[in-house]
């Protein structure tokens, strides 16, 4: 919290730093502390900023149903970074990512491919700013998979669904591309190759 009651019923704000990280280090959900360049911060990092990406597809959708979805993407991060974030023996305590939430996804992939026609060759982004936004989100997750990945392959992150989950909502990403350039008005997006 930001702001704590003093004695006598005043308001103080509290500091908006710690001082606790100033040594390199920083604190997990468990005992201990680990190095702000440890694996499992890189990781933690990348998923973060995969969701500031999403946060700015948020801002600028033009789709009905862009940005709902975006959001229960961004929650469902949440989650996914406390897993992450936790020691090994806590992880389970923090798992938030399961299968019914991979399955949601791929409900929300296949419901949105029926609405949009998908290109035959590579794209180039930028044909609107939503969609923009989104091939950039699609790449930050697309690099917090691979880091996530590091830590599943070194073990020291047991749940599958997490990089399944990962690898899913960079395909949502790509989808939401397609169908925010169509909910923009354009015909299809601009293609690689002309």
């Amino acid at each position: 919290s930001l702001f704590s009651i003093a004695p006598g019923g005043k308001t103080l704000m509290t500091h908006f730093y710690t001082r606790k990280g100033d040594d390199g280090t920083t604190g997990v959900l468990g005992p201990g502390r680990v190095s702000k360049t440890d694996a499992r911060m890189e990781a933690l990092g990348s998923v973060d900023e995969a969701s500031a990406a999403l946060g700015m597809v948020r801002s600028f959708a033009l789709g009905q149903d862009t940005a709902a979805l975006v959001m229960q993407a961004q929650r469902d991060l949440y989650g996914l970074m406390g897993e992450v974030a936790a020691t090994p023996e806590n992880a389970e305590t923090f798992r938030a990512i399961t299968p019914q939430r991979v399955a949601w996804l791929e409900a929300q992939i296949d419901a949105l491919s029926a609405q949009v026609s998908l290109p035959r060759e590579f794209i180039v982004p930028g044909d609107t700013r939503p969609g923009a936004f989104l091939a950039l989100a699609r790449t930050v997750v697309r690099r917090a998979e691979r880091r996530v990945a590091v830590l599943v392959e070194a073990g020291e992150l047991q749940n599958p669904e997490l990089l399944r989950y990962l690898n899913r909502l960079s395909s949502l990403c790509f989808v939401l591309e397609l169908y925010e350039s169509q909910a923009a008005g354009r015909a299809g997006p601009t293609l690689a190759k002309d």
